[in-house]
C-alpha cells in the first residue's frame, strides 16, 4: 500500500536535517526526493511496503525531533513575549534556559513534563501524518499543536516562578552581605553544628547559644514557616561574628551554601575535628535543636 506524505518548508537548515534524517532510516520500499517549486521547498517521501504503521512512527519521530530541535526554543520566547512581555530580552533569554533544561533528560526533577510535552508533540504529529498527505510545516507548527503549546505554556510559567525566586534570592544575598560587610562584629567566633539540616551554635567556650526566635527582631525569616536554619541565620546575623566555624556533619547543602555567600571570608569549614566528633559522640545529641 502506497503511503506518501509531503513537508513543506523554505528552512533550508530544516530542509537538510529532514533529508539527512530520512536517508538514515533503514527500510526498503522508502523512497523521497526534494523538490523546489514557487512557494516552498518540499521533501516528498514515499512508501511502497507493507509495514506502514512503523514508517509513520518513524516518520513522526523524524518530524517531532525536527520541531523539538529547530522551533521548540522560538516557541518558548514567543510565549515569554505574549505573556511575559514585561520581562527583559536578557531576562526573557535567562528563563528560556531554564525551560530547556527543564527538557534535559539528565534533569530528574523535570523529566516527567519533558516526557508529557514530546509525547503530546509526537501524538499530533503521527495523527496528521495519518490523515493527510501534507503540510507546510510552520503552519502546522502555528495551528494544529494547542496540546503541546499547552505543555510549553505550562514549563514557562514554572520557570518563570524559579526565576522570580532565584531573583529574589540573590537579591536578599547582596542586602544581607553589604549588611555583614558594614557592620563591625559583635563577638568573636562561633561555632556552627549542622546535622540532618538543623544547626547548634555554639560560642568560643563551645556553649549552646540560644537560637533567636524573636520574629519581630527578625532580620530574615522564612516566608512559609519558621524552621531552625531560619532563626540560625538570623542569630548569625545579630551576633555578627568575626569567625565562623562550620562543622559539617551532614554534607552542605542550600543552607550552607547561603551561609557560605553571605558571610564570605568569615566562614570556616569543618569536616573532621574534634567538636565534630563530639556531637557523634553524643555531647549535643540529645538536645531539639529546632527549640534551643
Amino acid at each position: 500500500m502506497l503511503k506518501s506524505f509531503c513537508i513543506k518548508t523554505n528552512n533550508s537548515k530544516v530542509l537538510a536535517y529532514l533529508l539527512k534524517e530520512v536517508d538514515s532510516l533503514a527500510m526498503k520500499d522508502l523512497f523521497f526526493s526534494e523538490n523546489h517549486f514557487k512557494n516552498y521547498k518540499n521533501i516528498i517521501v514515499h512508501y511502497t511496503g507493507d509495514y506502514t504503521p512503523l514508517f509513520l512512527n518513524l516518520l513522526s519521530e523524524i518530524i517531532t525531533d525536527t520541531i523539538v530541535n529547530f522551533y521548540e526554543k522560538k516557541l518558548l520566547a514567543r510565549i515569554l513575549n505574549t505573556h511575559y512581555f514585561y520581562f527583559s530580552d536578557y531576562e526573557k533569554n535567562e528563563i528560556v534556559d531554564l525551560c530547556l533544561e527543564c527538557f534535559h533528560p539528565n534533569n530528574e526533577d523535570d523529566v516527567l513534563a519533558s516526557e508529557d510535552r514530546k509525547g503530546s508533540l509526537y501524538n499530533s504529529v503521527h495523527q496528521y501524518i495519518q490523515d493527510h498527505k501534507s503540510f507546510v510545516l510552520e503552519g502546522f507548527i502555528n495551528f494544529r499543536l494547542k496540546e503541546y503549546t499547552e505543555h510549553l505554556e505550562s514549563v514557562v510559567d514554572l520557570c518563570v516562578n524559579k526565576f522570580l525566586i532565584e531573583r529574589e534570592y540573590i537579591e536578599f544575598i547582596k542586602l544581607l552581605r553589604l549588611y555583614v560587610e558594614s557592620t563591625e562584629p559583635n563577638v568573636g567566633s562561633v561555632h556552627l553544628i549542622y546535622v540532618n539540616e538543623n544547626s547548634i551554635i555554639l560560642d568560643e567556650d563551645k556553649n549552646i547559644i540560644s537560637l533567636d526566635d524573636n520574629i519581630f527582631r527578625a532580620r530574615y525569616l522564612s516566608d512559609i514557616t519558621f524552621s531552625s536554619n531560619d532563626f540560625a541565620l538570623n542569630t548569625l546575623l545579630t551576633l555578627l561574628p568575626e569567625n565562623i566555624y562550620l562543622h559539617l556533619v551532614d554534607p552542605e547543602d542550600e543552607f550552607i551554601t547561603t551561609l557560605s555567600l553571605i558571610f564570605d571570608d568569615k566562614i570556616k569549614i569543618c569536616t573532621n575535628c574534634e567538636l565534630c566528633n563530639l556531637y557523634h559522640i553524643g555531647k549535643y545529641a540529645n538536645h531539639n535543636i529546632t527549640k534551643i
